[in-house]
């Protein structure tokens, strides 16, 4: 089995933060789990990206996970940048405006 190196953007990170603070405030314990789910979510990516959906149709490489939290979830942009790395580039929730 391929193991790939999974590496965030400053994006993502700063995506992730955001995510996480706008739920701790309003309950530390769903916060909590949905950063457990999302963590469980990326490491999906460590062996198999490909399985993810594509995020466009003419860039293969350019792919969705979703991942699955409470009546919704979260949908985490990333790009397999070579045999061995996946890039994270953005996350954001499913109910978030600019979610497609």
């Amino acid at each position: 089995m391929r193991h790939y190196t999974v590496r965030f953007t400053e994006e993502a990170h700063a995506d992730l933060r955001r995510l996480y603070g706008f739920l701790v405030d309003k309950d530390p314990r769903a916060a909590a789990k949905a950063l457990k789910a999302i963590r469980h979510g990326i490491k999906l990516l460590s062996f198999s990206p490909y399985a993810c959906r594509k995020a466009a149709a003419d860039m293969p490489r350019l792919r969705e996970l979703l991942i699955p939290f409470a009546t919704s979830g979260y949908v985490v942009l990333f790009e397999i940048e070579s045999p061995r790395t996946a890039t994270i580039l953005a996350a954001r929730h499913q109910r978030e405006d600019d979610y497609q």
